[in-house]
């Protein structure tokens, strides 16, 4: 897939949870012949972006010796148990000076496509916030413009991108994209069913 025009983008992949529910690593799960995580890194390899980020906290050591993290650039995140807000914040600082537009991705959704990445990029505008809709509703990745970088670094909980979301909904973006959102890897039973579409894809 061809670089994304101008401006400067970096994608930031999100992988520093403690997979409570789970209750082992799902950074680390057996998936397509590699791991979770390395079928996101796949992808958002694929995506064009100028500067990859990976942020790590639980785990960190084991993603490490386990998981081709090879282009990305680390951001250790120690205080992951407050939530993904503290991931982002911890990211931040290592985006290049030249930096316009931050792509966030999950590390624990497989399923995320490249061309969703296109289709977001491509039709954001120059709102300063924006996410996929999907046909089943909103979800990511999204992508945020430099002059909400410092909000981003504000946020708090697990939930603060979404409570940003809502709180700014009359800036938001919300850019088609074909298909369902991708599902998460939260428990015992998504990740089943993540191999069940893997198998029948």
């Amino acid at each position: 897939m061809p670089k994304p025009p101008d401006p400067r983008t970096a994608g930031l992949v999100l992988a520093a949870g403690a997979s409570r529910r789970l209750g082992r690593p799902k950074q680390l799960l057996p998936y397509a012949g590699g791991t979770v995580l390395d079928a996101v890194l796949q992808t958002v390899r694929r995506c064009g972006f100028d500067q990859l980020l990976l942020a790590l906290g639980s785990a960190g050591e084991e993603v490490r010796r386990q998981v081709d993290i090879s282009g990305f650039e680390l951001a250790d995140n120690p205080d992951f148990g407050s939530g993904c807000s503290s991931s982002i914040a911890a990211a931040l600082p290592a985006l290049h000076p030249g930096t316009e537009l931050l792509v966030l991705l999950l590390g624990d959704q497989p399923g995320i496509r490249a061309e969703s990445v296109r289709l977001l990029l491509a039709g954001r505008g120059d709102a300063p916030l924006a996410v996929c809709r999907y046909e089943d509703g909103i979800g990511h990745p999204f992508a945020f413009a430099r002059g909400v970088f410092d909000d981003l670094a504000a946020l708090h909980g697990d939930k603060g991108v979404w409570k940003m979301l809502d709180r700014r909904a009359d800036e938001v973006a919300e850019v088609p994209v074909p298909g369902g959102i991708p599902p998460d890897i939260d428990t015992e039973a998504d990740y089943e069913q993540a191999l069940a579409r893997l198998r029948s894809a």
